[in-house]
């Protein structure tokens, strides 16, 4: 696989995101998700993304697991900042230099690590100074427990501030056909200008860029897709389905699944991105990995960029909970 620059860190350019392992998807198989991560470090991904939320720290330590005898081969992110309450909905977020210091011991040990390769803020705290945060971040790069930092989901100034204390490596910010905000918002010119990585978190539209979703029936009923996501609620779903479906009608004429291409078009977006889908599955895991060096023309992106065009979406890309910690 290709790799990219992340910092210091060489990573593939398809990393695996490991949220849905733990929570969120549906059923969890922590077998079949060990089984997943060794397939992907012996097709040659490297990144693997989780945080301290998902799974109420589970992610952490099933990761930590499953890297336990290949640690030298990965690259570990992970993420602080999100605080969950006992109904395991609502949070709130946290990022003062007291709160990331213990944050930061507490994955340590759940990951079984002596240092994390990538630290990001998860959201930034609208009531502490992002310098605050930042500089507390550096401390740990100091004391050798975290190698690089960056933040998720952060806004083009916030992002700015944060660089100027301590050199960021990464932004992580949701990124597929149908939702570019960061193309939009000056985020991505930002991080170019600055040097930072931008990662494109659910690549895939959180699922269902991969046409596999044609009706709310086709969630687990606790799915968050189905309890919290406007773009999968009842009316919405259905709007956006004939996206989809001129999605697949350009995979099928290329030959490839509506996920790959997808997939492909984030990889083309710049030769320093990272992309990291994320699966609990091998078969999806393997799906993917192909798309990392599936190259489109300029006229097969130009199709894709006007079949799923951002702006004919049904929905809100988050419920307003998020909405309110996004700061939109």
């Amino acid at each position: 696989m290709r790799t990219r620059r992340v910092g210091d860190l060489t990573v593939g350019a398809q990393g695996l995101g490991c949220a849905g392992m733990s929570e969120f998807y549906g059923p969890t198989d922590d077998d079949e998700s060990i089984a997943t991560i060794h397939r992907a470090l012996d097709l040659g991904v490297t990144l693997f993304d989780t945080a301290d939320i998902y799974g109420r720290g589970g992610n952490e330590k099933l990761l930590g697991h499953a890297l336990a005898e290949r640690r030298s081969e990965a690259v570990i992110a992970t993420k602080f900042g999100l605080v969950r309450a006992a109904d395991g909905y609502t949070r709130t977020v946290r990022g003062d230099a007291r709160y990331v210091r213990r944050a930061c011991e507490e994955s340590l040990r759940r990951l079984g690590v002596d240092h994390i390769d990538l630290y990001y803020q998860h959201r930034v705290d609208p009531t502490v100074p992002i310098e605050e945060t930042v500089t507390a971040m550096a401390e740990l790069v100091a004391a050798g427990k975290v190698r690089e930092l960056g933040l998720s989901e952060a806004g083009a100034a916030t992002i700015r501030r944060a660089h100027a204390v301590y050199p960021l490596a990464a932004v992580q910010c949701e990124w597929s056909l149908w939702t570019r905000d960061l193309e939009q918002d000056g985020v991505l010119s930002t991080c170019r200008e600055l040097g930072v990585t931008p990662v494109a978190a659910s690549p895939l539209g959180r699922g269902f860029l991969t046409g596999r979703f044609t009706a709310a029936a086709d969630f687990e009923p606790q799915d968050f897709r189905r309890v919290t996501q406007p773009r999968f609620a009842e009316g919405n779903l259905e709007r956006n389905l004939p996206l989809v479906g001129r999605l697949q009608a350009l995979a099928r004429r290329r030959g490839v699944t509506a996920a790959q291409l997808a997939l492909a078009w984030v990889h083309h977006r710049g030769e320093e991105v990272v992309a990291i889908p994320g699966t609990k599955r091998r078969k999806y895991l393997e799906e993917n990995v192909f798309a990392a060096d599936l190259v489109l023309s300029e006229s097969e992106l130009d199709d894709l960029s006007a079949a799923v065009a951002a702006t004919a979406v049904a929905g809100e890309r988050c419920d307003p909970a998020m909405a309110r910690q996004l700061g939109l």
